[in-house]
């Protein structure tokens, strides 16, 4: 599969993941944090808006991988 095809791929399901994880992070601090306190809240959200990065660093790595023919 050419780089081009691997990035389109990889662009959707990024996009993909990242709808379906906001939307899972969202429910699950409408049902968890909202009765914490500020400092609670803001570590909830600093650190699930940075951990959506580690699950897609595999297909980021797979999108940049040079063609066969490039090596």
């Amino acid at each position: 599969m050419r780089r081009r095809q691997r990035k389109f791929i990889g662009a959707v399901a990024m996009i993909v993941f990242v709808i379906v994880y906001a939307l899972a992070v969202m429910a699950l601090a409408q049902g968890t944090i909202r009765d914490a306190g500020k400092l609670a809240q803001a570590l909830f959200y600093v650190v699930g808006g940075l951990a959506w990065v580690l699950p897609l660093m595999p297909l980021i790595k797979w999108m940049e991988r040079p063609d066969p023919e490039d090596v």
